[in-house]
């Protein structure tokens, strides 16, 4: 069993040690989590897991300037010697900044100038830090360097997003990638439609199964009649689901009455969908067929009776219409919850695993959630987002991006009761502001790779029941917020 140490900083907050609980291990070559033993001493945190490989420490940490993020270290080995956490977590940042640097030069990113300097003087800072060790003064020295590679980071992002537009405008003055939102049972406020229109080329019915059959075989398709209409009269590209959250948010009362085992879960489930998709086929021609395919504990078990599942389901609705388009989603593509849990793929590697079953989808939906836990990811910044997109492009399937971040940390009773507001903040924390600026950056990014074809907003409207807490892009008094006037800014500049 492999072990290392690393020495802290003094006078650390109790909410920081807290939060450090959350750290792990990660590795592999999609550099995920694995389950990871902490042991806290005075100004100390000892690591231990089941291999004696080299990974990287992946650990909650607050970057002055940036925000709260899961942080990872450059490669550490099994040492006695102590390592300096917050120099570990500047070399890794430093590191990623380079290395992604380097890549994107290659591929013909022209660097101005500035940003250039700015990449040698952040190299510089971590030298001085460095140089330092071991003397406490390190400690000082290696946030500055962190704090200045997130700084670069973000500018090298940005640039990075501006040349991939302007290429891709080139060629073509409209892009065609779909900007969707997921609304809620009822049709958006008649005042608050133009609004909508604005910002999106397309909605997402949501479909939700225990309103549709709230009783055994007694079903109520109105809701979904009206949205579908309505969505066809404002000229709406019309998405289809999630129809199952395997999660279990939205599955009726009366299927875990029957407390059903997976077999039978399957066979209902499938009936359920096979008439949604005979329903609606001639107006909905892509459906997400589920969400959170990867999340084990409450509609299976294990990785590999999530894979059957997930399989029966597509199957179903390729049998209904062997054209329609099925995409199927995956929640915390970053594998946080592999810190926490024995399994045996990680996100990643679950997709790879569908794919060579043979199911042909048109996609696959990444769940860029931030700030919401149990279900959403803990906060990363743009060039970490940049990077697990490239890595799940590299699947061969078109992206679908779910972007959601609360715009408050308080209690929202609209909400799914499970969740909450927790797991890092970008910038300064949660308001309407700051939600705004992380919209326009994140839909950005994904809207600026061509192998994104959709992104997608998580819910519409606080005002209705909802999912993630504060997610809407109006608040819970009806009024907008600024998010979605920059959605549709984005949607003006880039897309039809």
């Amino acid at each position: 069993m492999g072990m290392m140490t690393f020495q802290l900083p003094p006078n650390l907050s109790a909410e920081t040690l807290s939060e450090l609980e959350r750290a792990t291990m990660a590795g592999g070559q999609d550099c995920m989590p694995y389950p990871t033993q902490l042991a806290f001493e005075p100004q100390k945190i000892s690591v231990q897991r089941a291999n004696s490989e080299s990974g990287y420490f992946v650990a909650p940490w607050s970057v002055e300037g940036a925000g709260k993020f899961l942080v990872t270290s450059a490669t550490v080995i099994e040492r006695a010697a102590v390592y300096f956490l917050t120099l570990e977590l500047a070399r890794g940042k430093i590191n990623q900044l380079r290395g992604q640097t380097s890549d994107w030069l290659m591929g013909g990113l022209q660097m101005p100038p500035p940003l250039t300097q700015a990449i040698q003087q952040t190299a510089r800072m971590f030298g001085k830090a460095a140089s330092c060790y071991p003397n406490p003064e390190t400690f000082g020295f290696a946030n500055q360097a962190l704090a200045a590679g997130f700084q670069t980071a973000h500018h090298l992002v940005h640039t990075y997003i501006n040349q991939v537009f302007h290429v891709r405008h080139s060629r073509q003055a409209k892009l065609e990638t779909v900007l969707a939102c997921r609304l809620g049972q009822q049709l958006p406020p008649e005042m608050l439609t133009p609004f909508l229109c604005r910002a999106f080329n397309a909605v997402a019915a949501p479909l939700n199964w225990s309103q549709i059959e709230p009783t055994e075989t007694k079903f109520d398709w109105s809701a979904t009649d009206a949205l579908v209409a309505w969505a066809q009269s404002k000229k709406l590209h019309l998405i289809g689901g999630p129809m199952l959250d395997f999660t279990g948010r939205g599955i009726p009362d009366w299927i875990w009455g029957k407390q059903p085992d997976i077999l039978a879960f399957a066979g209902y489930a499938c009936d359920y969908l096979e008439m949604a998709v005979r329903r609606y086929s001639t107006s909905i021609r892509t459906w997400q067929v589920a969400a959170a395919c990867n999340w084990s504990g409450v509609v299976a078990h294990n990785d590999e009776e999530l894979l059957w599942l997930t399989h029966r389901l597509i199957e179903t609705i390729k049998k209904v219409d062997p054209t329609i388009e099925v995409v199927v989603g995956l929640t915390q593509p970053w594998g946080d919850y592999l810190g926490q849990q024995e399994r045996n793929q990680s996100p990643f590697v679950f997709a790879d695993t569908l794919l060579r079953t043979g199911v042909k989808l048109a996609g696959l939906d990444l769940e860029m959630v931030m700030g919401v836990s149990p279900r959403g990811s803990y906060c990363r910044d743009l060039l970490d987002a940049s990077r697990v997109l490239d890595m799940y492009a590299l699947l061969g399937l078109p992206l679908q991006v779910t972007l959601g971040y609360p715009s408050s940390s308080g209690a929202d009773p609209k909400a799914d009761p499970d969740l909450r507001v927790a797991g890092g903040a970008w910038r300064h924390g949660f308001t309407p502001d700051i939600q705004a600026d992380w919209a326009l950056s994140f839909a950005a990014l994904a809207m600026c790779k061509p192998f994104v074809r959709c992104v997608q907003w998580a819910h519409f409207s606080d005002v209705d029941p909802h999912q993630f807490p504060h997610c809407g892009l109006v608040d819970a008094g009806g009024a907008l917020k600024p998010s979605l006037e920059k959605l549709a800014l984005l949607r003006g500049e880039h897309l039809r």
